[in-house]
């Protein structure tokens, strides 16, 4: 069965792709997409169809099933109801690419100004970042997350004055520990931030950054919409991730830190697209 894709290409499970400069980003759309309309693929008709490695459709399988749009099973995958709707909790998200994400908290914790207003959003990458935040003098730090708040209370008891002044946003706890709704969004809509630091669920060249939570959706936007700058803190495992909903376009992003293990051709995207493009090294587990 034909479907069309993204600028015009249009594919066929068994044949070659005539246009072989496909992004590694929309290779994995055309797939989820064969997926999403058949319930399954096999990796030697997507290594014909799109004229690339075994190995290169075993990545875009995993990265697919990272993401949550098909279950890998032997020899290709197969579709995951409700998947792109999938909210993995904050335990479940904290072991994944450890290293990844504390060479980028490192990073953003370097574009964190003394005296600042600061917000973070929720999830594990945030979290990270905050647990370097906790001696930068007079911080005040506007965050959604519960396992921020939890760690900058601690901090408090610990540091007494010399610990960030914390402003919890109120709301409804999500399965990933954000708090989110209409009371986190009333919050949220009447304050100001120098600097908003927003982890992700996934990210893409046309969707932007995503969410598989609709209510984190609205909230992430009302977090954007009062920072004056936004730092996005996303490792390479996001790339090419398209969840249920969109909170923000790339060209919303001024700074976009993410680690080496990120492909070319999505650096050449990210570098085109947002106001500064941040490389950190992995260094090891």
């Amino acid at each position: 069965m034909p479907h069309a894709a993204a600028g015009g290409i249009r594919t066929e499970l068994g044949s070659v792709v005539a246009d072989q400069g496909l992004l590694a980003h929309q290779r994995r759309a055309l797939i989820l997409e064969h997926v999403r309309t058949d319930g399954a693929v096999r990796v030697a008709d997507l290594v014909e169809e799109f004229g690339v490695s075994d190995m290169t459709i075993r990545r875009d399988l995993d990265a697919l099933a990272r993401g949550g749009g098909l279950a890998k099973v032997h020899g290709g995958a197969v579709a995951v109801t409700g998947a792109t709707a999938d909210e993995p909790g904050f335990e479940a998200k904290s072991t994944r690419e450890s290293a990844a994400k504390a060479a980028l908290a490192d990073a953003a914790a370097g574009l964190v100004k003394p005296g600042s207003v600061v917000a973070l959003s929720a999830g594990t990458t945030s979290f990270a970042v905050a647990s370097r935040l906790l001696t930068v003098a007079n911080l005040t730090v506007v965050t959604n997350s519960l396992p921020v708040a939890d760690l900058l209370r601690t901090a408090g008891r610990e540091l007494g004055s010399a610990a960030p002044t914390l402003l919890l946003t109120g709301g409804s706890p999500t399965p990933s520990a954000a708090l989110v709704g209409p009371l986190a969004d009333q919050a949220i809509s009447s304050l100001h931030t120098d600097l908003l630091i927003l982890g992700t669920h996934g990210v893409s060249e046309q969707a932007g950054l995503t969410t598989p939570n609709l209510a984190e959706a609205r909230t992430n936007r009302a977090l954007v919409a009062g920072a004056r700058r936004v730092a996005v803190v996303a490792d390479h495992t996001k790339w090419g991730v398209v969840a249920l909903s969109s909170f923000a376009a790339l060209t919303e992003v001024d700074c976009f830190v993410t680690d080496d293990g990120l492909d070319d051709q999505a650096r050449e995207v990210l570098a085109d697209t947002v106001g500064e493009l941040v490389i950190a090294p992995v260094t090891g587990d």
